[in-house]
């Protein structure tokens, strides 16, 4: 009896995280895209030793952005398979 209680939480938990995820992924990563181009536009002004480091920031930034994307549009793939992993 106790084992079934314990899949329960766990999907639920599971489905908590996928609601959340689902809510701010879409909006956390356009955020992310947009400031890297923005960091990346502006590290063409700057002088030859800091544009670099600008630079690598604004990549960042929008590789992010472009994970949190797709890891946002697999998240009720994730939930199902990790869901049956567990139980």
């Amino acid at each position: 009896m106790l084992g079934g209680e314990i899949v329960a939480f766990i999907e639920t938990l599971l489905s908590g995280i996928q609601a959340t995820l689902m809510n701010i992924g879409p909006m956390l990563s356009i955020i992310l895209i947009v400031m890297g181009g923005i960091t990346y536009g502006l590290a063409q002004t700057q002088a030859a030793e800091t544009r670099g480091k600008w630079q690598a920031a604004g990549i960042a930034m929008f590789v992010g952005g472009v994970i949190i994307a797709a890891v946002t549009g697999a998240a009720a793939l994730i939930q199902q398979t990790s869901s049956k992993i567990l139980t």
